[in-house]
């Protein structure tokens, strides 16, 4: 593998703690460690669905849980989440090589764009699903990139944090990567096999020697 293509949240940048907290102090009105277990369960398969899920669940109106997501991002401007463990290391390794590191995103770019400033973290290119290109499991956003740098498929690597992730990969015909966190557990689909899970991204560092 010459180059990544990163998912953001949850896998370059650990966001879904504080993504977790907030939704979960906007629903339950604290933080207490079964509530935040089932925002969890909710964020991992989407924060658009964690919101619609809870806003029904608590009969408050999804604004509420969109005003407060919007003053979390607003936060990282200026005290952003942290860098993923081992993904700077990951990074430096795909620049030694020659190879790019590329971004694909739900998030949008002005967003995507603060919290990457907010880090220090230089990406070579970054798709944003907003900007008007199909989300995952398509895999537009991966096509996009490839064909913008002439990347040969079987020379990337996506690295995702959910089942879209990799099924966004497999159907661009690229190699993927999980990562779970330990002590949870992700089912691939039956049309997505094959990924390399994960629990640190410095394990990602073998597949680059």
């Amino acid at each position: 593998m010459r180059h990544i293509i990163w998912d953001m949240g949850g896998t370059l940048v650990n966001t879904y703690p504080e993504v977790d907290r907030v939704l979960c102090e906007a629903a339950f009105g604290d933080a207490e460690p079964e509530h935040v277990r089932h925002v969890t369960s909710l964020t991992r398969r989407s924060i658009a669905h964690a919101i619609a899920t809870l806003a029904v669940e608590h009969d408050l109106a999804p604004r509420v849980f969109e005003e407060a997501y919007a003053g979390l991002k607003e936060r990282w401007r200026h005290r952003p989440a942290p860098v993923m463990d081992g993904a700077r290391e990951v990074m430096a390794r795909v620049s030694g090589l020659g190879g790019l590191n590329l971004v694909a995103t739900h998030r949008d770019r002005a967003s995507a764009t603060d919290l990457l400033r907010a880090l220090d973290l230089t990406v070579d290119d970054m798709v944003c699903a907003p900007d008007g290109i199909a989300r995952k499991p398509s895999p537009a956003m991966n096509l996009l990139l490839a064909e913008r740098h002439g990347l040969d498929p079987a020379e990337v690597l996506c690295v995702g944090d959910r089942p879209i992730d990799v099924m966004a990969a497999r159907a661009a015909g690229m190699a993927a990567s999980l990562l779970v966190r330990p002590g949870t557990s992700v089912t691939l689909p039956d049309d997505a096999p094959g990924a390399l899970v994960v629990a640190s991204l410095r394990d990602l560092l073998a597949l680059l020697d």
